[in-house]
């Protein structure tokens, strides 16, 4: 390999690196934003997804249940200190710490809110030239109860 082979190879894989931190970030948003068609379309269309110990038969049926379950319940979802590595020409992986801040409206049977904390491992893949996540693992260290919110009482 040339000198300049390597350095198009290395503005390559920065590129790549680059792309899939905001991948991820678009996803942190479209859940935070409530853009449940737009989260379901970061990924591959046969993507592997799991949360929790769950594994969801798509990636659709994944954001449908997002949507689902939190509504219009603020949240707010942070990815930290990304260890990103690409593996071949139009494969990677990561790994990300996370927090997220989830509480619903107040009522009787209102789910409770939590503050957690864990990490996201992911592989990805360069389709057509745009990277999507091909599998998640979302594994939490720690949930942390919140009081919910009473939706009335807060200010616009």
């Amino acid at each position: 390999m040339d000198q300049l082979d390597d350095v198009v190879r290395r503005l390559d894989v920065l590129e790549s690196v680059e792309s899939i931190k905001k991948l991820k970030a678009r996803y942190f948003r479209f859940v935070d934003e409530k853009k449940h068609d737009d989260l379901a379309a970061l990924f591959t269309p046969d993507a592997t997804v799991v949360t929790d110990g769950i594994t969801w038969a798509s990636p659709k049926e994944f954001a449908d249940t997002i949507r689902d379950l939190t509504g219009a319940a603020p949240s707010a979802h942070q990815g930290h200190m990304p260890e990103i590595e690409i593996t071949g020409p139009d494969t990677a992986t990561g790994t990300w710490s996370m927090e997220d801040l989830l509480t619903f409206p107040a009522g009787p049977d209102a789910p409770e809110g939590h503050h957690g904390y864990g990490q996201y491992r992911e592989t990805y893949r360069r389709v057509d030239g745009r990277w999507l996540i091909d599998s998640v693992v979302l594994t939490r260290f720690r949930m942390d109860p919140l009081e919910n919110w009473n939706p009335s009482t807060v200010a616009s």
